[in-house]
């Protein structure tokens, strides 16, 4: 069974098209093991909160019940019990104890899953990034999609397969940076050129025993488990295609990109990365091919620009350069500090309810404050747009009146604030 903090839930971490499907079809195969083909719910429970448009109205009430009402600690005790009701209902009835969430867009979400699960165990699952790109072009061909590198990665428009190469590959190459003894990283090019022999060290550090055989997937593929593995029909459509893992595509990126977009892709990402990621030798062949020796920095704009299109789209919140379990282990830390010190811990449940209401109401004022200064500027702008130069006087008026309501709010606001604070010291 999972446990609360995420004793035996291992997360499978890579950019899609790193080789995923491969290794899932592998680890399933052990009978203390389950995995499905793709879960990905994680980001939907992270998503709950954010203001999407819905058919049945309630846009506005959902972000006030969220952000105004509901603490953002219980929303995520609510987030990690709902996610152990899923992993732990996977688990009955199957001979699994241990369950592997696979996920490539997990990137978005880091700091979410270490607070959620800091005990869980992560495989950091590592590939050559031309050869990630070279993936796409090839699945995104065979499914008539829309992957074209020289065209999209420069756009000013947002794409998420852009900013799985780009984004993401920086994102788990800085969360993985300092070794955890949590963190497993594997790269695939020692994965399908010694199989047996990447399992059974995979299998020592998730303190289970190897079980002969189980690299051979297709050796599995009739049976009830494998069958409900595949019968999701997502992941890597080639890996049905072989029995085992193989070495074709190690170097297909050669001949499946074109000089033109080895260049585009290597200056985008930098020398330095292939060089940290351990493919410096797969760095000075780009280099032979096209001709051109690459700086070691990235194109931080494109960096930037990446993901702030995917943080505004998304309404998610990042931490720049975050680090795996970054607040936790620092939590523990001062946690040891202040045992030390004989330092009683901050007990939640012990704060003064009166505190905790008030804090509540003037979070919801405030939210919806905010909005309304989004609203303001949003019918400014529109006014402004409809009316004749001869109106100007009157906009002038208006954005005057909604700045005097604005302030009065704010005003009320602070007042409050402030004689809580009164009330407060004088009961100390």
């Amino acid at each position: 069974m999972i446990e609360k903090q995420g004793g035996k839930l291992v997360f499978l971490l890579s950019v899609p098209r790193s080789g995923s499907s491969l290794l899932t079809a592998i680890l399933q195969n052990h009978s203390r093991l389950f995995a499905t083909q793709e879960m990905w719910f994680l980001l939907s429970l992270y998503d709950l909160p954010q203001s999407h448009a819905r058919p049945y109205g309630g846009t506005g009430i959902l972000r006030q019940f969220f952000k105004g009402m509901v603490p953002p600690h219980v929303l995520e005790q609510a987030a990690r019990s709902y996610a152990l009701e899923i992993y732990n209902g996977l688990l009955q009835g199957t001979t699994a104890d241990m369950l592997i969430d696979k996920s490539p867009r997990y990137y978005t979400v880091l700091e979410f899953v270490d607070r959620l699960f800091p005990a869980a165990r992560r495989v950091w699952l590592i590939r050559n990034p031309l050869s990630i790109v070279a993936s796409f072009k090839k699945v995104n061909q065979l499914r008539n999609g829309n992957f074209h590198l020289l065209k999209e990665l420069g756009s000013p428009h947002f794409n998420m397969k852009m900013t799985d190469i780009t984004v993401g590959l920086f994102r788990y190459a800085h969360y993985f940076a300092t070794p955890h003894p949590l963190a497993y990283p594997l790269m695939y090019e020692q994965l399908v050129a010694n199989p047996r022999m990447e399992i059974e060290k995979l299998c020592h550090f998730l303190e289970i025993h190897y079980e002969p055989g189980m690299e051979r997937y297709g050796n599995f593929a009739d049976t009830p488990q494998s069958n409900l593995f595949y019968s999701m029909g997502a992941g890597d459509p080639f890996v049905m295609e072989h029995e085992q893992a193989h070495q074709n595509s190690v170097h297909s990126w050669q001949h499946l990109l074109s000089t033109m977009e080895v260049e585009l892709y290597c200056r985008s990402i930098g020398a330095r990365l292939f060089r940290q990621l351990g493919y410096g030798e797969a760095l000075e062949q780009a280099e032979q091919m096209t001709g051109v020796r690459f700086e070691d920095d990235p194109d931080v704009e494109l960096l930037s620009r990446r993901t702030h299109q995917f943080l505004q789209q998304s309404g998610f919140e990042w931490k720049t350069a975050y680090r795996m379990l970054e607040e936790q282990d620092a939590d523990n830390k001062r946690f040891m500090t202040n045992a030390t010190c004989h330092a009683a811990p901050h007990n939640p449940a012990r704060m003064d309810m009166a505190q905790i209401v008030s804090d509540r109401r003037i979070q919801s004022l405030e939210n919806r404050l905010a909005h309304s200064f989004e609203e303001r500027n949003r019918l400014i702008a529109q006014l402004q747009s409809y009316q004749r130069p001869s109106q100007g006087f009157r906009s002038h008026l208006l954005a005057r009146k909604f700045g005097r309501w604005a302030s009065e709010v704010l005003s009320s606001i602070g007042k409050e604030k402030g004689g809580e604070r009164e009330c407060n010291c004088r009961n100390l």
